[in-house]
């Protein structure tokens, strides 16, 4: 019997490169938990359901740990009251594996607003519910309707107004929104602002979102969001917390990535889904993150935001840009979560 000597070796690289790639550290991959800020109790109850064998319980519990934990004044019930005193709350859900969805946006008097986003991905066929109509639904599936207002938050709402309601969300509106609180109409003329003044608006105490991101050991990903939002936003005001793509965003074969900071400019830019589309195309996680932001900052100099992105293969990483930025996770090699910070980068 003659042996082709050529289509043996071929035959025999293809094994060998075959091997080296299943057993190469690089490429295997690594269940990992993942998320925006330093906040390790969150990190751990996402980790520990993701030990269990469940993506979506990982972002629920997570996500639920910040909603319920009341220091963490920007998540959740009794914070970020907005202009009229109410707190809305926002989330959303991402399943990699069907690529699926589901999200409230300001949705009032539920807390739970990441378990509510789950419900709409699991049973409806929508994606995005929100305002008293996302309330309905929520109590439609159990919830119950209560005050999201805590002496904190009304105590903060008091001394805003005492304050003239400074800083606001309102411009080319008469009367002047840097002295009043309204009622307000529109000027006369108006013409389009540039980004000179939204500094101070989105701070790292009003940092709006926990995003949070988990693989497990099949590399199958998911992603979720949840906020109360902007402090003192113009009531129905979404940010982009909710929104696929801006918020957070899964393919479910590269990556994910989450975002924080100033959600109204972050949301015209989907920089989640540019992330996961420069790791897409070869990027490292940090290096896709910065190249997101920096497609924001041509246009809007004065933008604060940062973003966590992982891809499939379990590397992480991070980039943040007005301020210095902290991310929480947690990986088989560790013990507990550990807290990263991130400089700022330079233009």
């Amino acid at each position: 019997m003659l042996i082709d000597i050529n289509r043996l070796l071929k035959v025999t690289s293809v094994l060998v490169l075959v091997t080296i790639l299943m057993i190469s550290p690089a490429m295997s991959l690594s269940q990992l938990v993942i998320n925006t800020w330093p906040l390790p109790n969150a990190t751990a109850a996402a980790y520990k359901a993701l030990e269990r064998g469940s993506l979506l319980d990982a972002i629920v519990d997570g996500c639920t740990n910040a909603e319920e934990d009341r220091k963490m004044t920007s998540v959740g019930w009794g914070g970020s009251p907005a202009e009229n005193g109410e707190t809305a709350l926002d989330a959303l859900i991402i399943d990699g594996v069907s690529h699926n969805m589901g999200a409230v946006g300001s949705m009032k008097r539920i807390k739970n607003a990441i378990r509510v986003a789950r419900h709409v991905l699991e049973n409806t066929k929508h994606t995005l519910l929100v305002g008293e109509d996302a309330t309905k639904f929520a109590v439609e599936m159990g919830f119950i309707e209560e005050d999201l207002t805590s002496q904190e938050s009304k105590e903060q709402w008091e001394n805003w107004k005492a304050g003239k309601c400074q800083p606001n969300f309102w411009q080319n509106v008469i009367p002047d929104s840097t002295i009043s609180c309204g009622p307000y109409q529109p000027k006369p003329f108006q013409f389009a602002t540039k980004d000179t003044d939204r500094e101070g608006l989105i701070t790292e105490d009003n940092h709006d979102t926990i995003g949070m991101i988990a693989i497990n050991s099949h590399g199958d990903i998911a992603a979720g969001t949840s906020t109360n939002g902007a402090t003192f936003k113009i009531t129905g005001r979404v940010g982009d917390s909710p929104i696929p793509g801006s918020g957070a965003y899964v393919d479910n074969e590269f990556g994910a990535a989450a975002a924080t900071g100033d959600g109204d400019v972050m949301m015209r830019f989907l920089p989640s889904y540019q992330t996961v589309e420069n790791m897409r195309s070869g990027m490292p996680p940090s290096e896709a993150a910065e190249h997101a932001l920096r497609r924001i900052i041509k246009y809007y100099p004065h933008f604060e935001g940062a973003l966590v992105a992982a891809n499939k293969t379990g590397s992480f990483g991070a980039a943040c840009y007005g301020w210095t930025f902290q991310y929480s996770v947690m990986t088989p090699q560790m013990d507990k979560p550990e807290i990263v910070t991130v400089k700022p980068f330079e233009l």
